[in-house]
């Protein structure tokens, strides 16, 4: 048997969608589908305004339009991240500050934020790694105090919950990603959720390639004209569609990733005596599943997981590289930065294959991975 690390997201009714949206006639951005997504984001989650994006990125990088980033603003974030998180805002001349994470989640040190705030700071960045939100509570009372807006990358934390609140209504701004690794996809594709009044109206011409069509298309103007920064941020209804039906089965989709996590858990809860730690839920958070991951003991123990795992048909797969200590997060100050915890992570972690997996891949799976990591910490 073969296991790849992550198969696109698949649930049964998505031709029967796209065929409708197929055959509407209209398969650019903005249509029926997107809207269909908006409303569901906006009533059942709870998001003030939510806009589909062509990609998390994308939503990113609106965000940094909206708090008006500048050449020399400073931004907070972690540095066990993707490099959209850093380089949405990086890419308007805005400098990274670099936070240290926590060990059990893997998330910003919420307690390590309020010591990098500077007169430059421009907004807070944290990330909700793995599907499992930041403690959020007390990154936006630093951000209230220091007037700063905090912006949610929960680009893997769409349908999950911190404090009974769903991902993407917990900051000022927030971004989701819809991308082919994700829990819930369109193959290419995100979100962008916002929570205060005040960026709703500017959203519009951003999102727009930076005209006012918006207001055409309320019957507030009989043309538009070029009135803001902007991109062609909106995907195509086809998109939207495919996403739409995944949407409709939110609850089935989180309860078969469940059932892989789980059954990880049990897998691997016997090495804990050995120093291999694994995914952590708090328990004021709801996850959505996105993802699971094993830490070992060093970077020698997770490469020969690593190996071993590819041996047997598994592809397991390395976390993400340390954005203070990569090439592009030296060249804007990276090396200034001291943080053990994340270098740590970065180089013992190790993600596990995750998708909809039939009953037989994940007892296959589980039973390979247990005796590979068993391996790996020479037990």
């Amino acid at each position: 048997m073969r296991i790849p690390f992550v198969k696109a997201p698949i649930i049964g009714n998505e031709e029967e969608v796209l065929l409708e949206s197929f055959r509407s006639g209209y398969h650019g951005g903005g249509g029926s589908y997107t809207k269909k997504c908006h409303d569901l984001m906006q009533e059942q989650f709870g998001i003030g305004k939510a806009l589909m994006t062509t990609s998390g990125t994308d939503a990113l990088e609106m965000t940094a339009f909206l708090v008006n980033g500048q050449l020399g603003d400073e931004f907070i974030v972690p540095s066990y991240t993707f490099s959209s998180t850093a380089n949405a805002f990086a890419s308007k001349g805005m400098i990274p500050v670099y936070c240290e994470i926590r060990e059990d989640t893997l998330n910003i040190d919420e307690n390590k934020i309020e010591a990098l705030i500077t007169e430059k700071t421009k907004a807070i960045v944290p990330i909700h790694y793995a599907g499992i939100p930041a403690e959020m509570d007390k990154i936006n009372e630093i951000g209230k105090k220091y007037n700063i807006p905090v912006i949610e990358d929960a680009a893997q934390a769409f349908n999950s919950k911190y404090n009974g609140r769903y991902a993407g209504t917990l900051a000022e701004l927030g971004a989701f990603s819809f991308h082919a690794t994700k829990s819930y996809s369109s193959g290419e594709g995100g979100a962008l959720s916002m929570n205060d009044e005040k960026y709703f109206y500017r959203s519009e011409f951003l999102w727009e390639k930076g005209t006012d069509r918006s207001l055409v298309v309320q019957g507030l103007k009989n043309k538009y004209s070029w009135v803001d920064y902007g991109s062609s941020f909106l995907p195509s209804d086809l998109l939207s569609a495919l996403l739409f039906a995944q949407f409709q089965n939110l609850d089935l989709m989180q309860e078969k990733r469940k059932k892989l996590h789980d059954a990880y858990t049990n897998a691997f809860k016997s090495l804990e005596q050995y120093g291999l730690k694994m995914t952590f839920v708090p328990e004021n958070v709801e996850t959505n599943y996105h993802a699971f991951w094993l830490l070992f003991n060093n970077e020698a123990q997770r490469d020969k997981f690593l190996q071993l795992s590819l041996a047997r048909n598994i592809s397991s797969y390395i976390g993400y590289m340390a954005l203070h200590s990569s090439p592009m997060g030296k060249k804007l100050g990276g090396d200034k930065f001291n943080l053990p915890i994340t270098d740590y992570v970065s180089k013992s972690i190790a993600r596990l294959p995750f998708y909809l997996m039939s009953d037989e891949e994940i007892e296959y799976t589980c039973a390979n991975l247990y005796e590979t990591a068993k391996l790996a910490l020479e037990i």
